[in-house]
């Protein structure tokens, strides 16, 4: 996976590439969380993710609790058509 992350005043918006899994998850976190942390509101772009699975998802759900803690959001941007599939499905059982 790679990434990049572009600032525009008190947004981040972070392009994440590759697979989002259960081997990569720790460091989407890591890339995610500090800026939750700093108070920026988070724009996840997934146009690039081709696959993302369960521990795609947790990284997900844990950077919006983080971000409501802090008083700030994070939003999908761009979501690809596989990574929808997966959230589509999720939201069936949430």
């Amino acid at each position: 996976m790679k990434f990049k992350v572009t600032e525009n005043e008190n947004i981040s918006t972070v392009f994440l590439n590759g697979e989002i899994d259960m081997d990569i998850a720790d460091n989407v976190r890591e890339i995610i969380f500090p800026l939750i942390d700093a108070g920026k509101e988070v724009h996840l772009n997934l146009k690039d993710v081709q696959y993302m699975d369960s521990s795609g998802i947790s990284v997900l759900v844990e950077s919006n609790q983080r971000a409501k803690e802090k008083n700030t959001k994070v939003e999908l941007k761009e979501v690809s058509q596989p990574v929808e599939k997966v959230l589509a499905m999720a939201r069936k059982f949430l």
